[in-house]
């Protein structure tokens, strides 16, 4: 057996099922989108400057931002274009980004309100696409391809590099059962493994993920950051998990399970 024998699509898709991989409705990004805009859109974002910084980007005049949630990085990029365009299948993220960008002053931002899974025909061709920490989708392959079609020069991307996890101690503390051991989600590899199917010669390098370190969240973000990866809590867990919450030292409330860096991948079309 060679690497030509490995069906890289379908075992991403093998991978993601068993790692218990699901597409969260919109309306579990509608919940977040203030609490997005909040956060990374107002303040200084190590993340942010150092994706921007490694995208090429000065022969652009029009971006495709997939997945753009509020506009962290359409926005960011803005000054620099003449039309850009953040897809999300969320609409209250789309109305975040169009408040971003009048409060910011730019006029050439525009929504287009899409998922993945649906035909992108009408969707306009941009010079540079990007989709920042937005492709853990259930078919890579498919994501991949649609990206690569609508970029005129580039495509740049991120993906985690390792998994992330939640501590069997919080289902016990939630009264939950904790799950029975799965692998950790798929990771960057894959893409570069369908990029070389795909025919393209992709860069990688990576960015330290900041919120590693970040600052211990309050209760009420703490019990939002589990609902989004859980389901929504019952009053009962929600009890619960506070009064453990009160037996922990401040310093460890923290909600960790992101990956320590994100591969920066950007290919030529």
């Amino acid at each position: 057996m060679t690497i030509d024998d490995i069906d890289f699509a379908q075992l991403y898709r093998d991978h993601m099922a068993a790692a218990g991989g699901r597409r969260k409705p919109p309306e579990e990004w509608d919940r977040r989108a203030a609490g997005y805009a909040d956060k990374f859109c107002m303040e200084p974002n190590p993340y942010v400057t150092q994706f921007v910084g490694l995208t090429p980007h000065d022969d652009c005049e029009t971006l495709l931002d997939v997945g753009c949630g509020p506009g962290v990085i359409a926005l960011a990029l803005a000054p620099r274009m003449a039309e850009v365009f953040g897809l999300d299948y969320s609409q209250a993220m789309l109305a975040r980004l169009e408040a971003n960008a009048a409060a910011a002053g730019l006029k050439n931002v525009s929504g287009i309100l899409r998922s993945w899974e649906d035909d992108w025909s009408d969707i306009p061709a941009c010079d540079l696409v990007v989709a920042s920490r937005s492709t853990a989708v259930m078919d890579l392959d498919a994501a991949l391809r649609k990206l690569d079609a609508k970029a005129r020069r580039r495509v740049c991307l991120t993906g985690p590099v390792g998994g992330r996890y939640i501590p069997p101690e919080i289902f016990e503390a939630l009264g939950r059962t904790p799950p029975p051991p799965r692998p950790a989600p798929p990771d960057y590899i894959y893409v570069l493994n369908l990029l070389y199917r795909m025919g393209r010669l992709p860069k990688v390098g990576f960015i330290a993920n900041t919120n590693q370190v970040a600052e211990p969240l309050d209760f009420d973000q703490f019990v939002r950051a589990l609902s989004f990866s859980l389901g929504e809590l019952t009053g009962e867990e929600t009890r619960r998990l506070k009064a453990w919450r009160e037996t922990l030292p401040e310093g460890q409330w923290r909600f960790r399970g992101g990956p320590s860096h994100w591969a920066f991948i950007s290919w030529e079309t």
